[in-house]
């Protein structure tokens, strides 16, 4: 097992979740990953992964997003379809699965990655029917869907980050500083969005300015929040926590899963779960990019203090 370690900036919302979808990747294509957050040094806080495998989790995970096949996914029957977005829709089965009802628009339908041997993961957060929320911070159900913003982001990683990086080296050791101009996203990366009241401007508007993105960031982190979500406190509020290492000992998935969406690190009454780990909570506070009710985006981001 190889165990390798990148940097995150934990006031970062998107790339914590990311650092989960590092992992959730891993285990999925490697098995056996287990990861852990490390803040012993402030100037240099970090994220470790191994995975059952003799290459780097990050290059296997990275590679794996440049070379899989992208479709859309449908329950039988569906008459919902990606094709105007150039993208394919597979019809499952008459009696295979579906994580949801089938949706009113294509909007929400799952994105599934295929390897050329074989391997997949599906990415289907944002039409969670369960009491979990969505966390869908793009807008329009009716719109641009899910899985065009994952194949965006994809061709954005295997084109204009990997080329800035003459390939996956500097990807490998430091991915969420890679950036490209960027046209839509999740808004899981704060460094990139803006409110135009706010900002005294809508940089929509103004064709000679491009918006750099992080599209690693937003690819990973819509892939890290298949099992674990932050814990919703208002429309515009949401609390996330991590697990930090024990010494040298890395996590198996479920505990950084719960981690994320446990309550405060020391429990203030008998409602809020508890979890025996280093640990570490925030808030991030969104607003209304545009009109109430569509769009969020993260507008910044508090550690929670122990009491």
């Amino acid at each position: 097992m190889v165990q390798a370690s990148i940097p995150v900036d934990l006031f970062n919302p998107g790339q914590v979740f990311a650092c989960l979808g590092f992992m959730e990747a891993a285990d999925i294509l490697r098995g056996h990953a287990e990861g852990g957050f490390d803040w012993s040094n402030d100037a240099d806080t970090r994220f470790t992964l191994k995975a059952d495998s003799d290459r780097n989790p990050f290059a296997t995970v990275l590679e794996f997003l440049v070379e899989a096949e992208i479709v859309s996914l449908a329950p039988a029957n569906s008459s919902n379809d990606t094709a105007k977005w150039k993208i394919e829709t597979v019809s499952l089965p008459d009696g295979d699965p579906f994580p949801f009802p089938d949706p009113d628009t294509p909007a929400t339908l799952p994105a599934r990655l295929t390897s050329a041997d074989g391997r997949e993961m599906v990415i289907d957060h944002w039409g969670d029917g369960t009491l979990r929320d969505k966390v869908k911070f793009w807008a329009g159900s009716g719109g641009y869907p899910g899985v065009a913003l994952v194949s965006d982001m994809r061709d954005l990683i295997k084109t204009s980050v990997v080329e800035q990086c003459r390939g996956f080296a500097d990807a490998v050791s430091d991915p969420f500083a890679l950036s490209a101009a960027q046209s839509g996203s999740f808004r899981f990366d704060w460094r990139r969005d803006y409110i135009p009241i706010d900002a005294g401007f809508s940089p929509n508007s103004q064709k000679d300015v491009n918006m750099l993105g992080f599209p690693i960031v937003e690819l990973l982190a819509a892939i890290g929040l298949t099992n674990a979500r932050p814990q919703r406190v208002g429309n515009l509020e949401y609390r996330y926590g991590i697990a930090g290492l024990e010494g040298t000992r890395l996590l198996s998935p479920v505990f950084l899963r719960a981690a994320l969406g446990a309550g405060p690190a020391i429990p203030s009454s008998e409602n809020d779960a508890f979890l025996p780990l280093p640990r570490r909570t925030f808030r991030m506070h969104l607003g209304w990019p545009a009109q109430e009710g569509q769009a969020r985006c993260i507008l910044d981001v508090d550690e929670e203090i122990d009491p």
